[in-house]
């Protein structure tokens, strides 16, 4: 397994707590998102002890990088039950809230064990931990060794590209493995609309709207772009901007 935790003093304290079960095997150790990332990747843990809320990358980000099949098994360490407790009832397989002792941790890896091979696939998690009403503020974004987080006021433009999303912003574009419809239901719909089945715009970013022909509309970005606006799209585009 691997823990995951910014504080020093929690990590130690959970490595002791583990320390006691002779069937846990621990094979890493990360103190932020980023060594989260690259540990669990190369490791392959059966289980995760997540943190939730660390500097930079938190945990709902690092679930959003995993691309593992099987995926972990998580387990959230949090101060704080808001978060955890809403994936918990959904999709993990259990959430400890700090401060924790021995028999608490023992239930938790009780139903690691009772729950091996059901571990819900990450993106699905941090979605649900996220929880109704909670836009994201930022996309999180691996590209090879490197991690890109993007604040969602950069962005000017999503598109479908197969399994993965085009990320627009600032001229560049970044890939990220995720299905659009599933990106669309985590940002604020006050802020970005689907236009089109294959993009979602930011409002903020739209020079205009163009009738090409009847039924027929382009959306022309600040930086010039035009993009296919369908029916639909226009309708949605017009609830927001009234």
């Amino acid at each position: 397994m691997v823990i995951v935790d910014d504080e020093p003093p929690a990590r130690a304290l959970l490595r002791e707590l583990l320390g006691a079960d002779p069937g846990v095997t621990i094979v890493g150790e990360c103190a932020n998102g980023f060594e989260a990332v690259r540990t669990i990747t190369e490791q392959r843990p059966d289980l995760v002890f997540l943190d939730v809320q660390m500097p930079k990358l938190d945990g709902f980000e690092v679930l959003e990088l995993l691309e593992l099949d099987p995926a972990p098994a998580v387990v959230f360490c949090t101060a704080y039950d808001e978060h955890a407790l809403r994936a918990f009832e959904v999709h993990a397989v259990d959430y400890l809230l700090k401060p924790f002792g021995r028999e608490r941790l023992a239930e938790a890896l009780a139903r690691a064990r009772a729950r091996r091979g059901e571990a819900a696939r990450p993106t699905a998690l941090a979605a649900a931990a996220r929880g109704p009403g909670r836009p994201l503020e930022r996309i999180a974004i691996r590209d090879g060794t490197q991690i890109h987080v993007i604040p969602v006021e950069r962005v000017d433009l999503i598109e479908a590209q197969d399994d993965y999303v085009a990320i627009h912003e600032g001229g560049k574009t970044h890939l990220k493995h995720q299905p659009l419809a599933e990106l669309e239901a985590a940002l604020d719909p006050a802020r970005f609309v689907r236009i089109h089945r294959s993009f979602i715009a930011n409002v903020e970013r739209i020079a205009r709207v163009e009738l090409l022909a009847k039924d027929s509309r382009v959306v022309v970005m600040r930086d010039g772009r035009q993009v296919p606006v369908s029916r639909s799209g226009h309708e949605r585009l017009r609830a927001v901007l009234g």
